[in-house]
């Protein structure tokens, strides 16, 4: 069974240091994807922007500036309040969004609760799928690997 952690919030979108207009943002995370988070952005249209990344980055980023490339995230104080950065860059544009660090830090203490950090490969069960993969087999899995999957030339038309 998978478990999801979800948060509805509002979030910022920067357009420039006097302006900025609110974005409803959802902040997802799933246990069958334990290693990424998922923001779905709504900006008015047809569908949401979504954007997934670690979740690890989010994590590093509420305390310091971390990432680079496409995602980045820091903690500062805009108008005396606690907020986290984080500058998304994509080949359609760049976005700066503002999130209230309170929200996002719960929000990221209920996905560590539901998977610690260094346990994330447990919930993908790789050991447990190796371990069926590689298990020896016996009975008519045994006759089937030594019959011959490829007549031979030499059998009669019609066998």
């Amino acid at each position: 069974m998978h478990t999801v952690v979800e948060r509805e919030l509002e979030l910022k979108l920067v357009l420039s240091p006097e302006r900025a207009i609110p974005v409803p943002a959802r902040l997802t995370y799933r246990t069958d994807d334990p290693y990424a988070v998922h923001i779905a952005f709504h900006i008015g249209s047809e569908h949401p922007v979504n954007w997934t990344f670690a979740r690890e980055l989010l994590v590093e980023g509420v305390f310091r500036p971390c990432g680079h490339g496409d995602v980045r995230v820091w903690p500062t104080k805009v108008d005396g309040r606690s907020v986290v950065l984080m500058a998304l860059s994509s080949p359609d544009g760049d976005a700066l969004l503002e999130a209230p660090a309170p929200a996002v830090s719960a929000w990221l203490e209920r996905t560590l609760r539901v998977v610690p950090p260094g346990s994330e490969a447990e919930q993908l069960g790789i050991d447990d799928g190796l371990a069926e993969l590689l298990a020896p087999t016996c009975g008519r899995a045994d006759e089937l690997w030594l019959r011959d999957p490829w007549p031979s030339d030499e059998s009669k038309d019609g066998e």
